[in-house]
């Protein structure tokens, strides 16, 4: 059983019921239910192992990736049921990005890492309109003023902090509805962290963003919903001032003691 705190009514974007994900015959996750609005971010913590990552890649069927992967129950998104046979998945991903634990973006240019995504998707009618979402794109992910005279350069070339703020212009450049992010820090220094979570909190309320962490401190500050998986359950759900100060459930207490992790 969750525990559900009192929410204010928001409008979900993403909508998941009794949602549980087996690879072959294990059970990795188990009957979560959960409203993602688009107005807060959304943090997912709890141990390693517990969940977490499984059901984040649900959210635009990543797990479709995974040979013997399978997933219940019904998740929608803006009211349509995003598992229905027919379903455009690289239509679905382009509106629910993805934003990886380690920076991953490819041996390209900066301006074609960027570029990629709205030429396959045909977003730009010419060149002067993709200059146009490149610039924009990496505006919004603060690394213009860094990379703008030296857009020709490889994108591997970046430092760390710089390759993830890369990525998050990448997923941004496809005009995404969602963001997912899957410990997008966990492989960066404390000012690198620092920008992206500075960068989260500029995009919240542009895009419905859920991120995945195992850092108490940063779901604390980035976030305003947060929710606590243990063992393949989704064991408590709520704003995060609550979680962490009045957290209902022992194991989410437990958790966020310190007594284990």
């Amino acid at each position: 059983m969750t525990t559900l705190h009192e929410l204010d009514p928001v409008e979900a974007k993403i909508s998941a019921r009794d949602v549980s994900v087996y690879y072959g015959e294990k059970r990795a996750l188990d009957e979560v239910s959960i409203d993602i609005p688009t107005e807060y971010v959304t943090a997912f913590i709890g141990p390693s192992g517990c969940g977490k990552s499984t059901f984040l890649r649900t959210l635009n069927r990543m797990n479709d990736t995974i040979a013997g992967a399978r997933v219940e129950g019904e998740i929608r998104l803006d009211g349509e049921d995003i598992y229905r046979s027919g379903m455009d998945v690289v239509q679905l991903r382009a509106r629910v990005g993805m934003v990886f634990q380690k920076p991953n973006p490819f041996p390209k240019s900066i301006y074609e890492n960027v570029a990629y995504g709205p030429r396959i998707h045909g977003l730009a009618a010419g060149k002067g309109e993709l200059d146009g979402i490149v610039e924009r794109s990496l505006k919004r992910a603060g690394l213009w003023d860094e990379v703008k005279d030296r857009l020709a350069d490889s994108g591997t070339a970046l430092s760390g902090g710089q390759q993830q703020r890369l990525c998050i212009a990448r997923a941004i450049a496809v005009d995404p509805e969602v963001i997912l992010m899957d410990e997008p820090c966990s492989a960066l220094d404390p000012i690198a962290t620092a920008r992206i979570e500075e960068l989260i909190g500029e995009l919240k309320g542009r895009y419905a963003i859920v991120i995945v962490t195992h850092s108490m401190q940063q779901a604390a500050r980035v976030s305003q919903r947060t929710a606590f998986f243990h063992l393949g359950k989704m064991v408590e759900y709520g704003k995060t001032s609550d979680i962490f100060t009045n957290p209902r459930e022992e194991r989410t207490k437990d958790y966020i003691t310190g007594r284990y992790g």
